[in-house]
């Protein structure tokens, strides 16, 4: 008989793992059961919808209180606006996208304070739930406003008097800015504060740090 070429392992010995051996059985399910799973997404995201389109109707009062007055005076015949060079309807216009810039940066913070975490539901919601925000505060702040009626009004307020002339929002993409707002705002404190995933394939030549 001759004696074997290589000795046997001793009782203690563990071989090796293979750097390209399969993954023992169940590895990665740790990772994919993170975080909340699809319905849950969905509700996180229906809430934060509806919560952005009620929160339109503090935009529109506060839309409402701040905006300026634009003066409008009749002759008998015409309407016409009182300071033909002033710049009450363009102040108008941006009062309201100031405001629903602010509603969006508030509206991202807070998400993200709720839920450390991005996805495609939340940013579905954050662009629904800004705009029927926005036309919300847009109708809300129409009605508080003063009367539609402005050749009524010019009859009852009489020839040269001055009085106010209706709420209206001049440039539409205002509606928007809730929603770029909140998307934007969203992204960045995801980018920078979010915690990372980790890597479902770990470097298997990475040395591992040295326990202490």
């Amino acid at each position: 008989m001759t004696a074997p070429l290589t000795p046997p392992p001793p009782p203690n010995h563990q071989p090796q793992h293979d750097a390209w051996q399969a993954p023992p059985a169940g590895y990665g399910l740790g990772h994919e059961e993170d975080g909340p799973g699809m319905r849950t997404e969905l509700r996180e995201a229906a809430v934060v919808a509806v919560a952005m389109a009620v929160g339109g109707a503090l935009l529109g009062v506060l839309w409402w209180w701040l905006a300026p007055h634009v003066p409008l005076v009749s002759d008998s015949t015409t309407v016409y606006l009182k300071d033909t060079e002033g710049e009450q309807a363009v102040a108008v216009d941006g009062t309201f996208t100031l405001l629903a810039l602010a509603f969006g940066l508030v509206s991202a913070l807070a998400v993200f304070l709720l839920r450390r975490r991005g996805g495609i539901a939340l940013v579905v919601a954050l662009t629904v739930g800004g705009l029927l925000g926005s036309l919300l505060a847009w109708r809300l702040g129409i009605w508080l406003g003063p009367s539609q009626d402005v050749v009524g009004r010019a009859k009852e307020a009489g020839v040269g008097v001055t009085f106010d002339a209706p709420l209206e929002l001049g440039a539409k993409g205002a509606l928007l800015a809730w929603s770029v707002s909140a998307l934007l705002a969203h992204l960045g404190l995801t980018a920078l504060f979010a915690p990372k995933d980790p890597d479902p394939f770990p470097d298997p030549y990475h040395p591992q740090a040295p326990k202490m």
